[in-house]
């Protein structure tokens, strides 16, 4: 007599059909760039980092005695203690509130700089390129001559005017000068991608170039765009921290990291307190960012042997 076939083993089939199915399945370009990301090290601590950083900055003001102006004339030039916990300076200013006053003021700049430098770049870039003629002309002289000009003298000269003023001031002219060198990269890109196929479908279906531009050329760039603000967020945290080391950047009452550094060179040595603790969150947040812009060029390029090697 025949033996039936039990139900178990079919839907047992099945299951491994399944699952089969699920492992040579391709995986998406966007689990893969993760995937890659997650198994970079230094970008996870980088991000880690950023993230208690932005805490910190913008969480624990609200939790200790003291503001970033508060005075303690009983304090002065004392090194870190339970009421102080980073120390004051030499009138009594509580050297914590102010390190993250700075920090909060130097992520701002610094986020906000990276984000317009790299949209300017972009528009700037995707225009030239899709354009060409006197338009890739005109923007791309505009780039070279901005690459040419001493960024720091200019900003230096102007700032005597602006004193006083809103530190968006500060922001625009460091993004005026952050842009040009992606925006070439950009241009190149684009004059490649206008003869494609999806661009020429735009345009017989009649899209404006703005829009050909704004859906279809930028986003197919976006992984570079990614990777340009979060390295311009460095870029522009050391350049705004230089310029308000000499006193062309943040103005008092205000501080910056680059402020308390210029406060606390004097005092390295013989307070160490007043150097230490801003130079080191400027250090941390560089790397950080460098950490993190790294580690998502390497997930995005599948070119780069690191991203093969995690991926």
């Amino acid at each position: 007599m025949a033996t039936p076939i039990e139900p178990m083993s079919v839907s047992t089939s099945e299951a491994d059909l399944a699952i089969a199915g699920e492992l040579t399945a391709p995986i998406s370009r966007r689990r893969l760039v993760l995937r890659r990301f997650l198994r970079n090290r230094p970008a996870l601590f980088g991000i880690v980092v950023l993230v208690l950083m932005f805490l910190a900055a913008f969480v624990l003001p609200h939790l200790i005695s003291y503001t970033y102006e508060e005075l303690d004339p009983y304090n002065l030039n004392t090194p870190p203690t339970t009421l102080h916990w980073f120390g004051t300076n030499q009138i009594g200013q509580d050297v914590l509130a102010q390190t993250l006053r700075g920090l909060q003021k130097s992520l701002i700049i610094g986020i906000l700089v990276a984000a317009i430098s790299t949209v300017v770049a972009g528009v700037v870039g995707a225009a030239a390129g899709y354009f060409g003629g006197w338009t890739d002309r005109a923007l791309m002289w505009v780039a070279d001559v901005l690459l040419v000009v001493p960024s720091f003298l200019i900003i230096a000269i102007c700032s005597p005017f602006f004193k006083d003023k809103s530190f968006l001031i500060l922001v625009v002219l460091l993004a005026a000068f952050a842009w040009m060198i992606t925006s070439r990269i950009i241009r190149a890109m684009t004059r490649s991608l206008r003869e494609r196929e999806f661009i020429r479908a735009a345009k017989y279906m009649g899209a404006t170039p703005q829009s050909i531009i704004g859906k279809h050329i930028l986003p197919s760039m976006a992984s570079i765009l990614i990777v340009d603000v979060t390295l311009n967020v460095g870029i522009a945290i050391i350049g705004e921290a230089s310029l308000s080391y000499f006193g062309f950047g943040v103005q008092r009452p205000d501080v910056s990291l680059g402020t308390l550094i210029a406060d606390g060179t004097s005092s390295a040595l013989t307070y160490p307190w007043l150097f230490a603790f801003c130079c080191g969150a400027l250090v941390l947040i560089v790397l950080a960012t460098n950490f993190v812009g790294d580690g998502l060029r390497d997930a995005f390029d599948p070119n780069s042997t690191r991203g093969q090697a995690r991926g």
